[in-house]
C-alpha cells in the first residue's frame, strides 16, 4: 500500500453553523461553572446539540459555550493552545496529538461508529474494493477517515493514492470527478452518497470502528472538575434520548449538522451513544499512534506515551 502522499494542513477554521458560537480566543477560566467546548460538527458527538436544545446543561448547572470545528485535528489544536476546555476528536487524531501534548487527557468515549465507508464513483469503474487499485481516494489526511481508507487498502493488499481533501470539500471533489472515491466521516459521507445518487458505490472492509472521544486540558480538570462532571451527566441523558431516537433529539442533530431527519434516521443507528471510558481504549490508541508515526503524522523520534496514563475516567459513569 502506498503511503499518504501529501502533508496534513489543518487550519483553525471555525465553521459558523447552527450552534451558538464563541470566539476562539482563550477558554473562560474565570468561572468554574463555564466550559468552552470545541465541537466537531458530526453526529459522532450528537450528545452536545441534544443536551443543549433540551436544556440539560442548564438543568445540571453548567454553562457551555460551543465552538464549531470541521475536524478533530483542528479542535485538538485549539485544545492544546488552551483556547477551549474540552474538545471532541476521533481516536486517530487523538493518538497523534497526545505524544506532543502530554497535558491533555481523554475524559470520555462518547460513541462508537461502525458506519465507515469508502464512497466511490461507479462511473470511475469502481464497483468493488478490488477496483480501488490505482485510483485516487480523497480524504482529510491524518484523520480517522484516512486511517479507515488505509486499513481497507492494507486489509485487501491494494495500492491506491490517498490525497488531501478537506471535509467540506469532499462533496465537490466527488461531484466534479477530482477524485475517484472519498473516505470521510459523517455527515459528509451521507451527503456525498446522496449527491452521487446511482453513481455512488459504498465500499466496506478492514476492521476499524471509530471511537469518538472527549478530551480536556489539565487546567480544566484541575479547576472545573464539578463542571466537567455536570457536563457529562447532561451528555449521558442526551445519549439516552439519542438511543431512543426521540423526535426532539433527531431535530437537535438535524439543526446542528444540517442533515435532514430522514437521512439521520439512517445514520444515527450506526452509533452506540453509551458514554464510557474503558481501559482497553489505551491499546487502540497505541495501535493508532504507531500508524500515525508510520505516516509521518508523529515525528519518528517522538516516543509514544503510555496511553493508559492519559485516560481520566473520573467524569463518566462506569468508566472502568
Amino acid at each position: 500500500m502506498k503511503k499518504l502522499l501529501r502533508p496534513l494542513t489543518a487550519a483553525l477554521a471555525v465553521l459558523a453553523l447552527a450552534l451558538p458560537l464563541t470566539a476562539c480566543g482563550s477558554s473562560d477560566d474565570s468561572d468554574p461553572k463555564t466550559l468552552t467546548v470545541g465541537f466537531v460538527v458530526d453526529p459522532s458527538w450528537a450528545q452536545i446539540p441534544v443536551a443543549q436544545q433540551a436544556g440539560l446543561f442548564t438543568e445540571h448547572d453548567v454553562k457551555v459555550k460551543v465552538v464549531n470545528f470541521s475536524t478533530g485535528v483542528e479542535a485538538l489544536q485549539a485544545l492544546a493552545a488552551h483556547q477551549v476546555d474540552i474538545a471532541t476528536a476521533a481516536d486517530v487524531p487523538t493518538s497523534a496529538t497526545l505524544p506532543r501534548s502530554p497535558a491533555l487527557r481523554v475524559v470520555g468515549d462518547g460513541s462508537r461508529w461502525q458506519g465507515s465507508r469508502i464512497i466511490a464513483r461507479r462511473s470511475a469503474g469502481i464497483t468493488s474494493v478490488a477496483n480501488l487499485a490505482g485510483h485516487s481516494i480523497g480524504t482529510p489526511l491524518g484523520t480517522s477517515a484516512a486511517y479507515f481508507a488505509s486499513n481497507v487498502l492494507s486489509h485487501h493488499g491494494i495500492s491506491a493514492n490517498l490525497v488531501q481533501v478537506a471535509p467540506s470539500a469532499t462533496l465537490t471533489a466527488a461531484a466534479q470527478h477530482n477524485v475517484d472515491a472519498v473516505s470521510i466521516f459523517q455527515p459528509y459521507q451521507a451527503q456525498v452518497a446522496e449527491s452521487l445518487g446511482d453513481d455512488a458505490v459504498e465500499l466496506t472492509g478492514g476492521a476499524y470502528n471509530q471511537h469518538s472521544l472527549y478530551l480536556a486540558t489539565d487546567t480544566a480538570i484541575a479547576s472545573k472538575s464539578a463542571a466537567l462532571t455536570a457536563f457529562f451527566a447532561a451528555l449521558g441523558e442526551a445519549g439516552t434520548q439519542l438511543t431512543a431516537r426521540s423526535g426532539e433529539a433527531v431535530s437537535a442533530v438535524a439543526t446542528a449538522t444540517q442533515l435532514s431527519p430522514a437521512l439521520l434516521a439512517k445514520i444515527l443507528p450506526e452509533f452506540d451513544y453509551t458514554l464510557q471510558l474503558r481501559p482497553e481504549l489505551a491499546d487502540t490508541l497505541a495501535e493508532l499512534g504507531t500508524w500515525a508515526k508510520d505516516q509521518g503524522k508523529v515525528d519518528r523520534s517522538t516516543p509514544l506515551p503510555d496511553y493508559k496514563t492519559l485516560l481520566d475516567a473520573g467524569f463518566v459513569p462506569h468508566g472502568n
